[in-house]
């Protein structure tokens, strides 16, 4: 039999294993986390948002709302548009539907029920937005208590973790790496999260009424031709896009060629688009894109002419004057008279 020396040996190295095991496994979920964590970029805000299925993104409303097509970009750098997405404004929880599946990078949910003080949780998302580029910001905290507002249908999740903006939509994840709330909101360190628990119990009820829909009428003026052909920019439609070229501009390019001209182009805001009055079917357009290039959003600013042509009762892209204007100032971007 073992003296006591040689089992007090074989027992610290067994806990030196166990300890081992346990920080392979915590890096191992972490690992995890970061890829299922992505970017959710909008034309008016920017948050955070995690895989809840191989092909769909849970999010906060807040964070998409007024946008009718936001980026979604992954782990990797590369990003893609949602073709479809319903929410639930009031308890700001809005779903993102993507055509690439990513199994691997799916969080599963369990009940915060068990969850005891001061137990350690994690938050995880992108502080800034794409202000701040690099990876997901793992934020650790305490739980403390689950809340019940009066009037609201979600029960929250207390922490002391400080959400920073920019992290709204992201996951709150337990010791074992399973969803346990959605990062909501944060004052002065303390931070509520809608509860896994009532994100299960809503989920039916999501719809798609409180999305902006992209309505646009090519076929009611040159105007509102060159409006719609940004709007399927912005919104990467591009086959409604091309559709819209006419046909002596297709005698110069295809829709291979044509897309590969917009890659990066994450979204698309028009400032200004009227008619010119000395001809009716040239638009003076003044716009600005914002690209991405795997890391951050560069910003691009552009101004001139697109004549536009009639065919088949729609107004269709002829020919283009467009330049790119460098570091405009004020009076661009709300075309104030001098």
């Amino acid at each position: 039999m073992p003296n006591d020396t040689q089992q007090q040996t074989t027992d610290l190295v067994n806990q030196y294993l166990d300890l081992h095991k346990q920080q392979d496994k915590l890096e191992e979920e972490l690992k995890n986390l970061k890829k299922s964590v992505a970017r959710v970029v909008g034309g008016y805000s920017e948050g955070s948002g995690f895989f809840v299925a191989d092909n769909q993104i849970l999010t906060s409303f807040h964070v998409i709302a007024d946008e009718p097509s936001p980026k979604v970009i992954f782990f990797d750098g590369s990003f893609s548009t949602p073709y479809k997405i319903t929410a639930d404004r009031e308890n700001d929880l809005a779903p993102l539907y993507l055509h690439e599946k990513n199994p691997d990078k799916i969080l599963k949910f369990t009940s915060p029920k068990n969850l005891t003080t001061n137990e350690p949780l994690l938050a995880a998302g992108f502080p800034l937005g794409t202000d701040l580029s690099g990876e997901v910001t793992i934020s650790k905290g305490n739980f403390s208590t689950i809340r019940s507002p009066s009037g609201s249908f979600s029960d929250y999740i207390q922490t002391d973790i400080n959400l920073v903006e920019g992290m709204s939509g992201g996951p709150l994840v337990d010791q074992c790496g399973q969803v346990v709330g959605i990062n909501t909101l944060s004052l002065s360190g303390l931070s509520m999260f809608v509860s896994s628990d009532s994100i299960k119990v809503l989920w039916p009820e999501f719809t798609d009424q409180d999305i902006t829909k992209i309505e646009v009428n090519p076929s009611q003026s040159p105007e509102e031709a060159v409006k719609a052909f940004y709007t399927y920019l912005k919104a990467r439609k591009m086959k409604e896009g091309f559709d819209l070229l006419s046909t002596q501009y297709l005698e110069k390019t295809n829709f291979e060629e044509w897309t590969s001209r917009f890659t990066y182009i994450l979204d698309v805001q028009i400032y200004l688009a009227e008619a010119d009055e000395r001809d009716p079917n040239s638009v003076f357009i003044k716009f600005e894109t914002k690209n991405w290039n795997g890391q951050e959003i560069n910003y691009h600013y552009y101004e001139g002419y697109w004549q536009t042509v009639k065919e088949d009762n729609v107004y269709k892209m002829l020919k283009s004057n467009i330049k790119e204007v460098d570091e405009p100032d004020f009076e661009w971007f709300y075309n104030l008279e001098e």
